[in-house]
C-alpha cells in the first residue's frame, strides 16, 4: 500500500513512517502541512493519506480542510484522519462528501498497532472506520434533534454502530441480538429519520451522516 502522511509533529511523523515501512507499506511522502499534503498526493497518487487535523499555519483545522480538498480532487483516495482532536463541522462534510474509504481515529484511543494497521487496510478497501467518540460528537453536533429523539435507546445503539461502518451481522454480535432483530431496528431507524435503507454499509453511513449534518 502506498501512503502519504501529513503530521506536523516531527517525532510522530517519523514514527508513523517507520511503523508503516516496517510492516511492508510504502510511505511515498511524510509532510508537515496541508499545502505539502496536496502536492504530495498529486505527485505520488497514494492509496491512503493519513492526516492530522491541526497543522500550520494556524494549527486549527488546516489538515481536515486539506483532506476535504484532496478527496474532491482524487475521489478514489482513502483518507484516515488521525488526531487527538474532533472537529465536527469539517468531519461531517468529509463523510458526507463520500463515506467510502474514510476514517477518523483518535490518537489516544488507538491502543493496539494492529488496530491502526487494520483500519488502514479497511479504508484502502473502501470501508469506513470511525471512532465511536467521533460518531457521538458528530451526532451531538447535528441538526434535526427531534427526529433523533424519536429513536429508542436500542435504535441509537444500532445507529452508532451503523455509523462506524459495521454490518448487520457485526451489530448483532456486538449487541447480542439476532440478525432479524437488527434488521427490524435498522428499518425503524430509516423510517424515523425519513431515509431509504441501502444494501451497502457505507451508503448507510453516508445517508445517516448527511442527515445528521442537516
Amino acid at each position: 500500500m502506498r501512503i502519504v502522511i501529513a503530521e506536523d509533529a516531527a517525532v510522530l511523523r517519523d514514527g508513523l513512517r517507520m511503523l508503516l515501512t516496517s510492516r511492508g507499506h510504502e510511505v511515498a511522502a511524510a509532510v508537515g502541512d496541508g499545502e505539502a499534503l496536496e502536492a504530495a498526493v498529486a505527485e505520488h497518487r497514494p492509496d491512503v493519506a493519513v492526516v492530522d487535523v491541526r497543522m500550520p499555519p494556524s494549527h486549527t483545522d488546516e489538515g481536515l480542510r486539506a483532506a476535504l480538498r484532496i478527496r474532491r480532487a482524487h475521489p478514489g483516495l482513502g483518507v484516515l484522519v488521525f488526531s487527538q482532536y474532533i472537529e465536527t463541522r469539517y468531519a461531517a462534510r468529509l463523510l458526507a462528501d463520500g463515506a467510502h474509504g474514510v476514517g477518523y481515529l483518535l490518537k489516544e484511543r488507538v491502543a493496539d498497532v494492529g488496530d491502526f494497521l487494520s483500519a488502514l487496510d479497511r479504508i484502502a478497501a473502501g470501508q469506513t472506520v470511525l471512532d465511536p467518540e467521533v460518531v457521538t460528537q458528530i451526532m451531538g453536533a447535528g441538526h434535526r434533534a427531534e427526529a433523533l429523539a424519536a429513536l429508542t435507546p436500542r435504535e441509537r445503539e444500532v445507529l452508532s454502530l451503523m455509523a462506524e461502518g459495521r454490518s448487520n451481522n457485526a451489530i448483532a454480535a456486538a449487541l447480542f441480538l439476532s440478525y432479524g432483530s437488527v434488521e427490524k431496528h435498522v428499518a425503524q431507524i430509516f423510517t424515523k429519520l425519513g431515509l431509504s435503507p441501502s444494501d451497502g454499509d457505507h451508503r448507510r453511513v453516508l445517508a445517516v451522516l448527511r442527515y445528521l449534518q442537516g
